[in-house]
């Protein structure tokens, strides 16, 4: 998934690991059971990814300092997420883990930003729309933009929201 093949099938993900399907089959009851064992065995290591950063300082800074935080975790996960979204219809544990992310970064947003809580349901949602991963992935993916640019456009777009 992390190279880019967003489904993977058993044959394919048995081939990469250099083993017979029927082995895949003897560890994995199905693809299901691989994704939440891969899921125990990564997120950790993923949610890091998120954790951290120095939060302390102005709400201008705070805010440029989040979104270089996620630019940085949302360009290294892409095809981890691409891949979840593409399969969420098919699998339920995609779907928990896929809400629980959902969740974790709502709450580190809140811990970036604590200022948004205050704020007016639509602004709080709003920010976190721009903050998110589907906003990151349509400006660097579909609109063309440059890591900087997006980090600067979603900056701003913050900024713009939150202090205004």
């Amino acid at each position: 998934m992390e190279e880019g093949n967003l489904v993977p099938t058993a044959q394919q993900i048995s081939a990469r690991a250099g083993v017979g399907i029927r082995s895949f089959f003897r560890h994995f009851e199905d693809m299901e059971t691989l994704f939440k064992v891969a899921d125990e065995h990564i997120r950790d290591s993923y949610e890091a990814l998120f954790i951290g950063g120095e939060r302390s300082g102005t709400i201008e800074r705070r805010i440029e300092r989040c979104v270089e935080c996620r630019a940085e975790a949302y360009e290294r996960v892409s095809n981890m997420v691409l891949c979840s979204r593409a399969q969420l219809w098919r699998y339920e544990t995609l779907r928990k883990n896929y809400a629980r992310a959902q969740r974790g970064l709502r709450k580190d947003l809140e811990g970036w930003l604590p200022e948004i809580t205050s704020m007016s349901r639509d602004v709080y949602e709003a920010v976190d729309v721009i903050a998110s991963f589907d906003t990151w992935n349509r400006l660097r993916e579909h609109q063309g933009q440059s890591k900087k640019s997006s980090i600067d456009i979603v900056s701003g777009l913050m900024k713009r929201l939150i202090l205004d």
